[in-house]
C-alpha cells in the first residue's frame, strides 16, 4: 500500500532516530524501523475507525431526533444518505476490518466530543449539502464525498492530529502519510467488495519474508548502517569545503540512502534514485538541501560510473 518513495521516508526516519540515539546495535534499530511501520498501520486502522464512528455518530443524532418530545417532520423522516454512505458501511460491516479494530482495542467512547467536533465541522460545509441533496447518489459519488473528507477535512483536524500524537510517540509524524493511504484504500475499493474482503496491508503479503517491498526496506536501512563510515567517507570528500557537521543531518543521511541504492540496489534506475532523494529533502530538509544534494549526487554518480561502480541490471538504468 506504500509507495517506494514513503518507505524511503520511514527508512530516513528510522536512520534519524538510530543515528540520534547513539546506537550501535543493527538488529535493534531494524526492529524499530518494523515497529514504526506496524503503528503506522495501527495509525491506519484507527483512522478507518473515526470514519466508521462519524457515521454512527450521525445515526445516534438522527435516532435522538426521532425521539424527541415533539418531533418535526423532518425529525420523522430524515435524510440518511450519509449514515447510508456505501462505502463507509462496506468498511463497518468488514470482518477483518472489525477483528483488527478489535484487535487494536479502538474505541471513541471518551472522544465523543471530539467526533461531535469534526460532525459539525462536515455538517456545516457546502459540499455536505451539495452531497445531503443531490437527486441521485452511486457509490461513486459516496466515494467522492468521503474522499472530500478526507483531504479537505481530515488534513485540517487538528484536535484528532493532537490525540494521535499523545497516543503514541510513533504517530507524530505518520499523521499525513496515513491519510495518503486512507486516499489509495478509498480509490481501489470496489462496490462489489463484501464483507470478507481483506482490507489492505501495508505489503502486499505482510507475512512473506520475500515480499519486494518488504526485503527493499529491510535492505537499505541495514546497508545505510552497515556502510556509514565508508558512505560518510565519501561524503566528506565531496564536501571539503564544508565542516561535515555543519552540514544537516538529514542532508548527510539522505545523501547516503542515495548511495546505497547507487551502489546496491541493481534494479533501481540511478534516476529513480536521484530524483526520489531530491524530492524527499523538500520536505524533510532545509530550505538549500535540494541544491546541495543535487549537487553531491551528480558528482558522485559521475564518479561511481568512471569506476564502474554502479553495477544496474537493464538497459539505460545507469543514466
Amino acid at each position: 500500500m506504500l509507495s517506494r518513495r514513503h518507505l524511503r521516508i520511514k527508512v530516513l526516519q528510522a536512520l534519524y532516530a538510530f543515528r540520534q540515539s547513539d546506537n550501535d546495535n543493527l538488529a535493534q534499530g531494524e526492529k524499530q524501523l518494523i515497529t514504526g511501520i506496524d503503528k503506522l498501520y495501527e495509525l491506519y486502522i484507527h483512522q478507518l475507525s473515526f470514519l466508521v464512528e462519524l457515521a454512527r455518530f450521525a445515526e445516534q443524532r438522527i435516532e435522538e431526533s426521532k425521539n424527541k418530545l415533539l418531533p418535526t417532520e423532518q425529525d420523522l423522516n430524515p435524510n440518511t444518505r450519509f449514515i447510508e454512505n456505501k462505502f463507509i458501511k462496506q468498511i463497518s460491516d468488514n470482518k477483518d476490518f472489525r477483528r483488527k479494530e478489535e484487535n487494536y482495542k479502538i474505541s471513541w467512547s471518551e472522544e465523543i466530543e471530539m467526533v461531535r467536533k469534526f460532525y459539525l465541522i462536515i455538517k456545516g460545509t457546502d459540499e455536505y449539502q451539495d452531497y445531503m441533496n443531490a437527486s441521485s447518489c452511486s457509490y461513486g459519488d459516496d466515494k467522492a464525498f468521503v474522499e472530500i473528507i478526507i483531504d479537505k477535512y481530515l488534513s485540517e483536524f487538528s484536535l484528532l492530529q493532537d490525540y494521535y500524537e499523545d497516543r503514541s510517540i510513533y504517530w507524530s509524524d505518520d499523521y499525513y502519510l496515513v491519510l495518503i493511504m486512507l486516499s489509495k484504500t478509498l480509490k481501489s475499493w470496489k462496490e462489489h467488495y463484501d464483507e470478507y474482503w481483506r482490507i489492505p496491508v501495508i505489503f502486499w503479503n505482510d507475512t512473506d519474508q520475500s515480499n519486494e517491498d518488504y526485503d527493499f526496506l529491510k535492505k537499505l536501512f541495514r546497508v545505510c548502517i552497515m556502510k556509514s563510515k565508508e558512505y560518510e567517507e565519501i561524503v566528506k570528500e565531496k564536501t571539503k569545503n564544508w565542516e561535515l557537521d555543519r552540514v544537516a543531518t538529514m542532508d548527510i543521511l539522505i545523501i547516503k540512502m542515495a548511495i546505497s541504492e547507487f551502489l546496491n540496489f541493481p534494479t533501481i534506475p540511478v534516476k529513480v534514485t536521484m530524483n526520489e532523494y531530491i524530492e524527499i529533502s523538500k520536505y524533510f530538509s532545509t530550505p538549500k538541501s535540494k541544491i546541495f544534494i543535487n549537487g553531491i549526487l551528480d558528482k558522485l554518480i559521475s564518479e561511481f560510473n568512471e569506476a564502474e561502480k554502479i553495477h544496474k541490471i537493464g538497459r539505460g538504468l545507469k543514466e
